[in-house]
């Protein structure tokens, strides 16, 4: 005698569904969990991350933060001029009213046609 014999052919078919929903259940699972190891973290805006696929730039208000940096200048307007277009292009200004360009290379770097520093 056979392992089927003594049992009813809906009890089969149950026993057949059964096992191909947790079979398909299992695929479903393994497939999101190869998914998620394969993609990026999620970024939120107070996240310092930055994604290997994009740049990710903290909003900056740079009126402010050149207000901020040019407050001890002699020559404000030109100060706040050059100062907000180093910033739009780092997306930082370091801290402080003069130096600390360690904290924002990038705007330590900026230079005019002429060679000189361009930013504040």
């Amino acid at each position: 005698m056979g392992r089927w014999d003594g049992v009813r052919w809906w009890q089969q078919l149950f026993f057949l569904l059964l096992v191909a929903i947790l079979l398909i259940q299992a695929l479903l699972h393994a497939s999101a969990f190869s998914n998620n190891a394969n993609s990026l973290p999620n970024m939120n805006e107070g996240s310092d991350t930055v994604a290997l696929t994009k740049k990710y730039h903290k909003k900056i208000n740079c009126k402010y933060a050149c207000s901020r940096r040019c407050r001890k200048a002699s020559r404000k307007k030109v100060c706040e001029r050059a100062c907000k277009t180093c910033c739009k292009k780092c997306h930082c200004v370091p801290p402080g009213t003069y130096g600390h360009k360690s904290a924002c290379p990038c705007y330590a770097k900026l230079k005019t046609h002429g060679n000189k520093l361009k930013c504040p």
